[in-house]
Formats: structure tokens, C-alpha cells, sequence
């Protein structure tokens, strides 16, 4: 296989990988990683480098679309990044004194129930919705655009959607992978945002996470220019089209698309966990 042939199927990976990020929120890294490691032979650490700088891309090319459309909860993100970040750093940190094999089979489970949950039927706009004092103090409530026009929502379980959020950093820190998942389940099934709100929220949060990571790869020399070409200007398109094609989706049936990424991703971490790879 030739440098042209390389890229062209490194391209082709890459516009899935913003497509199905974009849809989901949960960034191009669950298609980047295991295309990279798996069908083309890329060491793990340039791949997850080359991973960080898909989900930049992401999130940036689907962003700035979800804000000027009035989706991504700006507010609501800053402030559960916070619970994120020292999650991350706290799974660092303890990583070495937990067995990651047996965590990585216990999370896949976990995946999965989430899979289900996300399926089940739930009002994106219950007319009975009471106030949380902690949202209207922190002003986190907004609106969103639906095909009736704006559509105001409440933002609900502060303390509890903070805390999982902070589970999700400390898994990221432990095992290395994205917690674009764990994101949008708090906001969905925690905090009882629509779906859409959650998405495009997570991945505006998701970008803010990976720069931070990419910045250490970056100086330890495991983003290659070479590879992280053709997955930027793959992943960038890919985003803008997902972002377009998310705005006039159903609901249920993005629900559906995320539903079988989280499957994917935990079939995938057994297999890592079980064979020995990633």
C-alpha cells in the first residue's frame, strides 16, 4: 500500500469517525483508535495521538454549528468540565493501584445497561417540570430550537449530574478512552436535558478535555503530522455533515445511533481487556 492509498483510506475512516461523533457526542476516537491499531498497524500511542486530534476536530467542526443554532448549553458545559477535569487527574493518580482489566469489563456492563436505558421512553418536555433553586442560582436553564420554535427546558440534579460527570473523568484517567458517553448519559438520564441539548453539549465539552490531553502527546512527540493530516481534513467534514444532518434527526433515532456506539465500544473494551491489546 502506497502513502496515497494510505491516506485516501485514512480519510475515508476519518469523515465516519466525525459523522458518527458529531451524531453522538462522543467524539471520533471509538472509530479512529481501533481502525488505526487494528487495520492499519499503528502503534496505540500515535493512534490515541492521532485520536485526540480527531476529537478536536470534532468537536470543533460540529461546535461551532450546535452554538450559532442555539443547541450546545454553553453555561452547563463550563461548569460540569470542572467535575470532569479533576476526575481525569484523580484516575491518573490511582491508576496504577486498580486492576484495569477487570474495571474495563465492569465499565463495558455499565456501557451496555446505558445502552438500554437510553432506549427507554422519556418526555423531552414534561409540562409538570419544578425549578431547580441550584440551576436558576447557577442560571443554567435555556432553550433549544425545535420545529415549534424555541423550546425552553430545566436543567435538573445538579449535585448528582456533577458527580457523575466526575465518575466519568476518573474513568478517562483510568483507562485512557473518551468520556463523551458518560456525558451525554448524565445529561440525559441525570440532569433530564433533551437528548439533543446533551449531545451537542458533550461534544463542545469533549474538545475542551482533549486539547488538554493533546498537548501532553504533542510534547512527548506522539502526534504525527503525517497521520494527523488526513484524520483532521477526514474528521472536519465528516462533523460539519453530522452537525447538518443532527439538527433535522429525530430523536429516537439518534437515540438508536448512540445506543449501538456504546454497545460497539463495549464489545470492543472486552475484546481489548480479554486478548491483551489496548
Amino acid at each position: 500500500m502506497n502513502i496515497l492509498e494510505f491516506s485516501l483510506l485514512v480519510w475515508l475512516g476519518a469523515f465516519s469517525a466525525g459523522l458518527v461523533g458529531a451524531l453522538t457526542g462522543l467524539g471520533g476516537g471509538i472509530v479512529i483508535v481501533p481502525l488505526l491499531t487494528s487495520v492499519f498497524g499503528v502503534d496505540i500511542r500515535y493512534a490515541v495521538g492521532a485520536s485526540l486530534v480527531s476529537v478536536i476536530a470534532t468537536s470543533l467542526g460540529a461546535a461551532s454549528t450546535y452554538i450559532k443554532k442555539g443547541y450546545t448549553n454553553l453555561r452547563l458545559g463550563m461548569f460540569l468540565e470542572v467535575a470532569t477535569t479533576i476526575g481525569a487527574i484523580v484516575g491518573a493518580l490511582i491508576a496504577t493501584f486498580i486492576s484495569v482489566k477487570i474495571l474495563t469489563i465492569v465499565l463495558a456492563i455499565v456501557l451496555i445497561y446505558s445502552a438500554y436505558l437510553s432506549q427507554q421512553p422519556r418526555l423531552e418536555h414534561p409540562e409538570d417540570e419544578s425549578a431547580d433553586p441550584l440551576a436558576d442560582y447557577l442560571k443554567l436553564n435555556s432553550t433549544y430550537p425545535t420545529p415549534d420554535g424555541l423550546m425552553s427546558y430545566k436543567v435538573h440534579s445538579i449535585p448528582a449530574g456533577f458527580g457523575v460527570m466526575l465518575i466519568a473523568g476518573v474513568l478517562s484517567g483510568l483507562l485512557g478512552i473518551g468520556s463523551g458517553g458518560f456525558k451525554v448519559l448524565a445529561m440525559d438520564q441525570t440532569m433530564r436535558l433533551p437528548f439533543k441539548v446533551s449531545t451537542t453539549t458533550s461534544n463542545f465539552m469533549i474538545g475542551v478535555t482533549a486539547a488538554a490531553s493533546a498537548g501532553v502527546y504533542l510534547a512527548r512527540g506522539y502526534i504525527d503530522p503525517a497521520l494527523s493530516m488526513p484524520i483532521m481534513l477526514g474528521v472536519l467534514p465528516g462533523a460539519f455533515l453530522g452537525a447538518r444532518i443532527l439538527v433535522g434527526a429525530k430523536t429516537q433515532i439518534l437515540r438508536i445511533i448512540f445506543s449501538f456506539v456504546l454497545v460497539v465500544m463495549a464489545l470492543k473494551m472486552v475484546y481489548n481487556s480479554l486478548i491483551g491489546g489496548l
